[in-house]
């Protein structure tokens, strides 16, 4: 046996020695965004068993105002004019207010989660539909204030409120069958016309 100590080792001629690799550079990474909260449709027809205070929940105070002061305009009337035909409207301005505060909801959970909102959802809640229809009952609910309006002698004429309601739609059902009676003609056609 030899006594000999080994020889210490030296670095391969062919390979110079590395430096030592530094340590990964740390780099700061924001925490995802927390998930917003979802609007319980749920909840908000529950909220809704108060006219208008589902709305308020969706974040549509304007709605929210018409649907209150449409219902109890109705009541008003009712008592003030007769049942007929304002105890029809209780109901249904209650039952739409439903209706309205689970689709919003629902609406405004898609918006907010960047997927296509249902078919079926409401109008924007910024629409100014809401905002003209508080201002007139309003300048209504004035005008009977001040005496220059008498809506127990108005409402006589609730029918004209029908008959204008019916021509709406009445329109805007022959403008979108005369839109898919254009789209269905071929294009030859179309560009004759």
């Amino acid at each position: 046996m030899s006594t000999e100590s080994p020889l210490p080792l030296e670095p391969d001629p062919v390979r110079p020695a590395l430096p030592p690799l530094p340590p990964p550079a740390r780099t700061w990474t924001p925490p995802p965004p927390a998930p917003r909260p979802q609007h319980s449709p749920g909840l908000a027809v529950l909220l809704s068993l108060f006219p208008g205070l589902g709305q308020v929940y969706n974040g549509q105070p304007a709605k929210a105002l018409v649907f209150f002061f449409g219902w109890t305009t109705a009541f008003y009337l009712a008592a003030e004019k007769g049942p007929l035909p304002f105890v029809f409207l209780i109901p249904f301005i209650y039952f739409y207010n439903l209706v309205d505060a689970h689709q919003g909801a629902q609406a405004r959970n898609a918006r907010r989660s960047g997927r296509p909102e249902p078919a079926e959802a409401a109008p924007d809640p910024d629409s100014p539909l809401w905002g003209g229809l508080l201002i007139a009952i309003g300048v209504l609910l004035l005008l009977n204030n001040l005496g220059w309006l008498d809506l127990a002698r108005l409402a006589d004429y609730w029918p004209v409120l029908l008959i204008a309601v019916g021509a709406v739609f009445l329109r805007s059902s022959l403008r979108q069958r005369e839109a898919a009676a254009t789209l269905a003609r071929p294009e030859s056609e179309r560009t004759e016309a």
